[in-house]
């Protein structure tokens, strides 16, 4: 699927897909509403982050793309992909666990910490997308 035109846009299927790891500089879209809620994306070859009404929800150095992001209260999916392995952070309910699965395979429970961040490292660069599933335990 490759870079988000526009930095972040809605797909067909209700999800959203955002960020462009091809950018030499920082570049934001704020005020971007979708279901009724407000999302900010700020994004190039070092730093891909998103915000929604205000609330840390992603963010992976370096930049990536991420297409069809889909989460609940209870899980978060979403199609990602650049040019080299990245770390991923995501805004989850703080002191509580979850199975992380990359493409398919369990990659273990972690525990989010006081403010629900949770971290992890995805092997990208190979030219195609990693599928990432969290479920909440």
């Amino acid at each position: 699927m490759g870079v988000v035109s526009g930095l972040i846009c809605t797909e067909a299927d209700g999800t959203i897909s955002f960020g462009d790891y091809t950018l030499a500089s920082k570049t934001k879209k704020d005020n971007f509403g979708h279901g009724g809620d407000m999302y900010k994306v700020k994004t190039f070859r070092e730093i891909t982050k998103l915000e929604c009404n205000g609330v840390f929800v992603y963010e992976s150095v370096p930049g990536t793309a991420v297409n069809n992001l889909a989460a609940s209260g209870q899980e978060m999916s979403f199609l990602v992909e650049g040019p080299e392995d990245a770390e991923i952070t995501l805004g989850l309910d703080e002191n509580a666990e979850y199975e992380v699965l990359i493409n398919g395979e369990n990659a273990g429970t972690m525990k989010t910490n006081l403010g629900g961040k949770l971290t992890f490292c995805a092997e990208l660069g190979t030219g195609s997308q990693t599928a990432v599933r969290i479920v909440k335990k």
